[in-house]
């Protein structure tokens, strides 16, 4: 268990999410980061917005969910981010990311930087990578981290943001992987069904002591040093699954990093993403208190 009054550091992309029912605020690190916070873990997102509109209604959105901004770069001269969003019958989403936004170009100086040494964890994602820039951040962030904490890598291969060989790169060091079945496929080279090969075949590439890949409605499987844990789905109505992935996450790391065992911190990371996935947007309100409090319903 490491201490709950230490943060976790969320570095990525802050942007708004164009979605048929209208903008959401949204961008990973940034879910991940409320999530977080709701299950009782301080977080703090490290990003950066443009000096707009759009911008300051995220600042906003994060001050309306007490998580603080102080890491967050007001940026002089790009934009802030946007994502449209399709949704299809099932409720996935295929997503058109724009280009040369204000989180491609993200400083670490200040807040994100002092908060680094007593860090509980670092959780970052592949799609801000496709900056020099904030590849040179991150490794900064990485290197001033205490020996303990936890170094989480969420990888998001969105065409054309999905270079193999960078995620490869990245996940070197990291002790936490999380992938869907269909990156592990293409990482892995298994079929997409073969949830525990591939986990053991990226475990070996990449030398990461947990994987954990997420296969939608079909749950999810952790392999814990070495150990493989199974989580089965439970039968939903999908409303989208926009940030479905961003709460499991959130609800793995909480776990792990409060001490639960892996399969309980599984099966609590399956059913707060099931929870959102049955909600519209990222960061649902009015869930059930077994969401907010990370407890498993019976």
């Amino acid at each position: 268990m490491i201490d709950p009054a230490r943060p976790v550091l969320c570095f990525g992309e802050m942007l708004w999410d164009d979605l048929p029912s209208g903008r959401r605020p949204g961008g990973a690190p940034m879910n991940v980061a409320i999530h977080l916070h709701r299950l009782g873990r301080p977080s703090l997102p490290a990003s950066a917005v443009g000096d707009d509109p759009d911008g300051r209604g995220l600042l906003g959105f994060l001050s309306t969910h007490g998580v603080p901004a102080a890491a967050v770069a007001i940026h002089p001269r790009l934009p802030t981010g946007l994502v449209r969003a399709r949704i299809d019958a099932r409720g996935n989403a295929a997503y058109t990311i724009e280009p040369d936004a204000a989180w491609d170009e993200i400083s670490i100086e200040g807040a994100a930087l002092a908060a680094a040494p007593r860090a509980a964890a670092l959780v970052f994602g592949s799609l801000a990578q496709r900056s020099p820039a904030n590849r040179a951040a991150l490794q900064r962030l990485r290197a001033a981290l205490p020996a303990d904490a936890l170094l989480v890598f969420d990888t998001n291969l969105r065409p054309p943001h999905d270079d193999l060989i960078l995620v490869r790169t990245l996940a070197r060091g990291v002790h936490l992987l999380k992938v869907n079945h269909e990156e592990a496929a293409r990482l892995a080279g298994g079929p997409a069904e073969a949830l525990e090969a591939n986990a053991r075949a990226l475990a070996a590439a990449t030398g990461a002591p947990i994987l954990c890949l997420t296969a939608g409605p079909d749950g999810a499987g952790l392999l814990h040093h070495g150990i493989w844990h199974r989580e089965p789905g439970r039968p939903i109505q999908v409303a989208d699954t926009v940030g479905a992935g961003d709460a499991f996450l959130a609800a793995l790391t909480h776990g792990l990093l409060a001490g639960l065992p892996p399969a309980e911190s599984l099966a609590r990371a399956c059913r707060l993403g099931e929870e959102v996935a049955s909600r519209p947007g990222a960061v649902p309100e009015n869930l059930p208190p077994s969401a907010a409090t990370g407890t498993v319903p019976p």
